[in-house]
């Protein structure tokens, strides 16, 4: 086992990952930016150094620095997290050609399942049903005789997407040509490639993501699914398991299928498989996470398994600590995301935290790295908090966090929370019968306004649909714009503005007027 790790992240995912280490004897190495000095995980961290300024060009994505951290600290592995570097092939091969273990897959797999073209081919050479759809870039010239041939409502998606941006549906040709414009746009802005190709768009279907971890000795398992359906701008926001909408029998094929790609692919270390699921349970493949994902507290919660520290033996050579029929769910969990958005709008704040209160006690688990005079900006990941409950069974566990959101008291900035209860105790919800477009249901009884079919967001029922699509146009440029103020081949000018209140005052106007400057479109 390591003595010593890298985490090369920062905010509740550092923090989490340092808890793990501190339990089984692991000394941990934090690294931070300038607008990161006073953060709880470079408190407790054993070791920190300083990467660079804010943006993250300048420090969590620059390679060379945190390669340099790691060596001058005696580090013996880099645990990434999610985010920033957590799915960059170069990255990945860049530690292990300096003799640095990276805790993840190796950068082959990475390579055949970041690219979403990629990994759509290789599911279907594997036998996984994926949803029709191009297995190649679409270009321009062959754009709208691709579309006809699969069909509408037809989503255009960004191959190197991630993040739920570089997605929207068109429900007609005179619809398509203006958002793959868009789409090409907002992907070349935030990930560099202008690469896009359509899906079939599955109404009210189910996301079930199935959590995998592999080892170097030929042994891959999977720690069951988790349901995670409920989503705003194709982001989830609350996320449990077991699936109870799922039959047995399903939910073993689902299983196998996830086993099945991860098998033909070599896969080691932690990830997940995600899947579409249709009102009629037909199941289509998505796309692989090569990392740990957000949600992967809940089903530690009902495995007793630490997905972490599983990473770090996998990483070290250690064989997996357990078999499939040793691994047992017991019970129901489910976590909420904290974000800081309007409830009413789901519009990004920024702002500083002045006071913080979260809920604890037994079968509660808060990750986060909140504190007083923490600082909501354009630089990193919004998230404030994850809240977790278990529960002997799902109307005990929903229960149990519903009580523990009424007890969050985040103060200085606007935050989701009231959205979140409100979810919980939807009809859909309660009857898990909820899909992937069930929030716009909640939105609509919460607030009167009713989304329109053709766009993401939620605006006043006046009829406007030009405006509900200028408000998710906006949202999406300026969300890419953020990500390209992330990205390693760029960094935003010294004096930029906040692109969320920017996009926030834009989409206010928005709601109010008919005009508007359509080349947000």
């Amino acid at each position: 086992m390591f003595r010593k790790i890298l985490i090369a992240n920062r905010g509740e995912i550092a923090c989490r990952i340092i808890r793990t280490c501190r339990k089984i004897g692991i000394r941990t190495v934090a690294v931070y930016s300038d607008a990161d000095r006073d953060s709880l995980h470079v408190r407790m961290a054993d070791e920190a150094f300083l990467l660079g300024e804010a943006p993250p060009s300048s420090s969590y994505l620059n390679i060379e620095r945190v390669l340099e951290a790691a060596h001058r600290s005696g580090a013996e592995a880099v645990h990434p997290g999610y985010g920033f570097l957590s799915e960059s092939t170069s990255f990945a091969r860049a530690c292990r050609d300096s003799g640095l273990s990276f805790i993840g897959p190796s950068p082959s797999v990475m390579e055949k399942m970041g690219d979403k073209l990629s990994a759509r081919k290789l599911a279907r050479n594997a036998g996984l049903p994926v949803i029709p759809g191009t297995l190649e870039p679409v270009d321009d010239s062959h754009a709208e005789e691709c579309a006809r041939e699969l069909g509408f409502p037809l989503m255009i998606k960004a191959a190197d997407g991630g993040g739920g941006i570089g997605i929207d549906v068109a429900h007609s040709i005179e619809e398509l040509r203006p958002i793959i414009q868009r789409i090409r746009h907002i992907s070349e802005w935030a990930f560099g490639s202008p690469v896009l190709y359509f899906e079939r768009y599955l109404g009210g279907a189910s996301h079930i993501e199935v959590q995998i971890i592999g080892d170097e000795h030929g042994n891959l398992v999977h720690l069951f699914e988790r349901d995670c359906s409920v989503q705003r701008r194709n982001q989830k926001l609350v996320e449990e398991t077991p699936a109870v909408k799922l039959s047995p029998e399903l939910r073993r094929h689902i299983h196998n299928l996830a086993l099945e790609l991860a098998s033909q692919a070599g896969y080691t270390n932690a990830g997940t498989v995600e899947f579409l699921v249709s009102p009629d349970g037909e199941v289509f493949f998505l796309e692989v996470n090569t990392r740990l994902q957000v949600e992967h507290g809940v089903t530690e919660m009902i495995t007793g398994l630490d997905i972490v520290e599983m990473q770090l033996r996998v990483a070290a050579g250690e064989p997996l600590p357990v078999q499939q029929d040793d691994i047992v769910a017991a019970g129901h969990a489910i976590e909420a995301r904290i974000y800081p958005e309007d409830p009413v709008t789901c519009i990004p704040q920024a702002g500083q935290v002045d006071r913080v209160s979260l809920p604890s006690g037994e079968n509660v688990r808060v990750d986060s790295a909140l504190c007083a005079g923490y600082q909501v900006g354009l630089h990193y990941e919004p998230l404030l908090a994850k809240v977790m409950v278990w529960g002997e069974n799902r109307e005990e566990s929903v229960k149990r966090l519903l009580q523990a959101l009424l007890s969050v008291r985040i103060e200085g900035l606007t935050h989701n929370v009231p959205l979140l209860r409100d979810v919980l105790t939807s009809r859909e919800f309660v009857e898990s019968s909820h899909h992937t477009g069930s929030l716009a249901n909640v939105i609509e009884d919460r607030n009167g306004y009713a989304p329109s079919p053709k766009g993401n967001g939620a605006m006043p029922n006046n009829g406007h649909d030009k405006n509900d699509r200028e408000v998710a146009a906006a949202i999406a440029v300026a969300m890419a714009m953020a990500m390209k103020a992330n990205s390693s081949d760029s960094a935003p000018p010294a004096h930029s503005p906040n692109v969320w209140r920017s996009y926030g005052r834009r989409a206010q106007l928005l709601s109010r007027t008919m005009g508007g400057n359509r080349g947000w479109r």
